[in-house]
């Protein structure tokens, strides 16, 4: 593949995962005569598609790829219950699902597939990346590596006690058939109680969902903190190679902390880059969006272009 620029349609897709649970979002495809790599991708914590992963696989589409945007389960369009939970082994295994779908897709070459990750499911991408086969290349963008290490970071240690206590009370009060509980996603003044306690997480959030994305909703069930809370992606981080991975990390990320995603690509085994983006967690979307969109559209053309 060359640096030429294709024209693309977008059309709304669905597929199944476990369960029968119907995943949707949307299909862009370079117009072509060939059969193109395709690029599956999916959002970070609690986000929607519409909170800028349109921006990300146009760039991709123009490119030449077949690009696959999807909603998690539970979240946006797709289908799943509890609504608004999050629970990471899900979102990886639902990644092996959207791969599935692309790979039987007349449009894709099943031989040159890559993961998008970012954040969240920066991590989804590495841990699938370490076990998936059919996988080629993998970028994962501001990823979480330790939720452990970064509960850490967010959470003051003398709430943690208090935070534990609400993880057991949830579970007695799913086996009386209660509602979940749950807390907001950002809150405009922490120590108030909520997933992701940060300043610019607060700002991004919801001046995204006002111009971008009214369905994204500031709530997250509280299973969804502690099952964070327990995966780590870093564990996998050795298994990637030999697919090579692209890791676009920010400099002074304070969300998913810039030194434990450094951590995490020293771990890793070649074939592997980095790439370091001024600024905080959420510029890789806005201001820094040139940059990290061109760097992961140039890995990708470079790994799964046809040796």
């Amino acid at each position: 593949m060359s640096k030429a620029e294709f024209t693309f349609k977008r059309q709304n897709v669905e597929f199944l995962t476990e369960g029968g649970i119907k995943l949707r979002g949307w299909l862009y495809l370079p117009d072509s005569d060939k059969k193109s790599p395709a690029i599956a991708m999916s959002h970070g914590f609690s986000a929607v598609k519409e909170m800028y992963l349109d921006s990300f696989a146009e760039v991709f589409a123009t490119a030449g790829f077949v690009v696959l945007v999807y909603d998690n389960r539970n979240f946006g369009e797709s289908e799943g219950e509890p609504r608004q939970e999050i629970n990471p082994w899900d979102q990886v295994m639902d990644y092996r699902y959207a791969i599935s779908y692309v790979k039987q897709r007349s449009e894709v070459d099943p031989e040159r597939i890559g993961i998008w990750g970012t954040s969240y499911s920066g991590g989804h991408v590495i841990t699938v990346g370490a076990f998936d086969s059919r996988v080629k290349a993998i970028v994962s963008q501001v990823p979480l590596v330790s939720g452990s290490e970064n509960l850490k970071r967010l959470v003051r240690s003398d709430m943690i006690p208090e935070l534990r206590r609400m993880f057991a009370e949830d579970y007695e009060r799913r086996i009386k058939g209660e509602k979940p509980l749950t807390i907001p996603v950002v809150c405009k003044s922490p120590p108030e109680t909520c997933a992701l306690p940060t300043p610019d997480s607060y700002e991004w959030f919801t001046e995204t969902a006002k111009k971008r994305a009214p369905n994204w909703r500031n709530e997250v069930t509280l299973r969804s903190v502690e099952y964070l809370s327990m995966y780590e992606p870093i564990t996998y981080v050795k298994q990637v190679s030999p697919k090579p991975i692209l890791m676009i990390v920010a400099e002074s990320d304070i969300l998913t902390p810039t030194d434990l995603a450094l951590e995490a690509f020293n771990m890793a085994l070649m074939p592997k880059e980095l790439e370091i983006l001024k600024g905080g967690h959420f510029d890789a979307y806005t201001k820094g969006f040139e940059i990290s969109s061109r760097l992961a559209r140039d890995f990708f053309l470079q790994h799964l272009s046809k040796k």
